[in-house]
């Protein structure tokens, strides 16, 4: 038989055995009013894992008698949503549905859930690791209130620990007792659940009984033996800083092996594109222009078509980019002028490049002798651009590669000796 995990069993089931997030819950506070006043209302919660989401609203269904659907938005589907809807339409009972990891719904999805949250056929209770406001339709947003949760505070999680020492035999039968509790809570992270896992991890890798806790001993198991991927831990830096260098050396087999380790670990799939958009134009730039264009299209189409249909369309931008034609040349160019700037601030427009809107300005000569490109022959407009202190300052430097080699021959013909181009 499978033995229920620590947290699990630990669960609170009324707000008084609740640990954390007094802002939302303490006597007087909005979900505290909540409950004794009865009166429910659609919302979001937006905090860190393991900070109570899923906790706070099973508490408020069991204490208001509701009934209380649960729907992950990593596995469900507009279909699950509507037999929800159904079921509650047909029951006397007011109910709650609570979505897991709402951010995961694509548009399709949410707009599923407008019609019973407005009607009142269910009261919606979203949970989210991300800014609701770029990961939930207006639409639906505006109909929900969001409170926000915080990690738990180093008083709040050592409350924790303590609290499965003493409820829980099967952990009191092994640790006796928590000497030091840095290691614990550095790992956890502020997350109730991991601190809580770490715990029994511990426990049931003990060979003995009575244990007392110390750091070393927590590091030596947890080292030995944890080797998983934690996207809001060290693992989540070091993964998708190995999938962003072997698509920046041009390997798209490891590309997909690390993209693979981050999608296992329920990466968010939106995090993934928006760091191959970075890379677009960081690592490949005007050598691959097209390389932005796909990241752009990527990021755009995992949110509408969701899981897991969008692990292909990751899948296509990912090799795309492994196997594209690289160049930093972009991204040392900007660095190259934000230092320039730093140094040169105060130096002024050259009068000819000035807007000159009113007659005084005019009669400053701002905009004269300004050569208008389009009206010379072959496009061609020899002037100066830059402030005269920094003349033939050349911050762009095109790379050896066939577009770059293009644009590199284009300056040559256009500014001849000036840029050494």
């Amino acid at each position: 038989m499978q033995q229920i995990p620590l947290a699990e069993r630990l669960r609170p089931k009324t707000l008084a055995s609740y640990i954390g997030q007094s802002h939302l819950v303490d006597k007087g506070k909005v979900l505290y009013n909540v409950i004794e006043q009865k009166q429910l209302h659609s919302f979001i919660l937006w905090g860190p894992p393991g900070t109570g989401k899923t906790t706070l609203a099973q508490i408020i269904a069991e204490s208001l008698n509701y009934n209380f659907y649960s729907l992950s938005a990593i596995n469900a589907g507009v279909k699950d949503l509507r037999e929800v809807i159904e079921s509650a339409k047909g029951s006397l009972i007011p109910s709650i549905l609570f979505i897991d990891e709402i951010h995961r719904f694509n548009k399709a999805q949410q707009d599923a859930l407008l019609g019973a949250v407005e009607k009142g056929i269910i009261y919606l209770i979203g949970a989210t690791t991300e800014n609701p406001s770029f990961e939930v339709n207006s639409a639906l947003l505006s109909r929900c209130r969001v409170y926000v949760l915080q990690h738990l505070s180093v008083l709040e999680l050592q409350q924790l620990c303590e609290q499965a020492l003493v409820s829980d035999k099967a952990i009191r039968a092994k640790i006796k007792t928590i000497k030091e509790y840095e290691a614990l809570i550095r790992l956890s992270g502020g997350d109730a659940r991991k601190l809580l896992n770490t715990i029994e991890f511990i426990a049931y890798n003990s060979d003995g009984y009575g244990l007392e806790l110390t750091n070393d001993i927590v590091m030596q198991t947890v080292q030995q033996n944890i080797a998983l991927y934690d996207k809001n831990g060290e693992q989540h830096y070091d993964i998708i800083s190995a999938f962003i260098k072997s698509i920046r050396g041009n390997d798209p087999n490891a590309a997909l092996y690390w993209m693979a380790r981050m999608i296992k670990g329920g990466e968010d799939v939106k995090f993934i594109a928006r760091r191959m958009i970075i890379l677009a134009s960081e690592d490949i730039g005007n050598a691959n222009p097209n390389a932005l264009l796909l990241a752009n299209a990527c990021f755009e189409a995992v949110q509408k078509i969701g899981w897991p249909e969008s692990r292909i369309i990751l899948s296509q931008c990912a090799i795309f980019l492994a196997s594209s034609p690289k160049s930093n040349a972009s991204y040392l160019a900007i660095d190259k002028a934000l230092a320039l700037a730093d140094q040169t601030s105060n130096l002024p427009v050259p009068l000819h490049l000035r807007n000159a809107p009113t007659k005084l300005m005019k009669d400053l000569n701002y905009g004269k002798d300004y050569k208008y490109t389009h009206a010379l022959e072959g496009n061609m407009a020899i002037q100066e651009y830059l402030p005269n202190a920094i003349s033939g300052t050349k911050l762009f430097e095109p790379l050896d590669n066939k577009r770059e080699l293009e644009m590199r021959q284009y300056l040559r013909t256009f500014w001849i000796d000036k840029y050494e181009y």
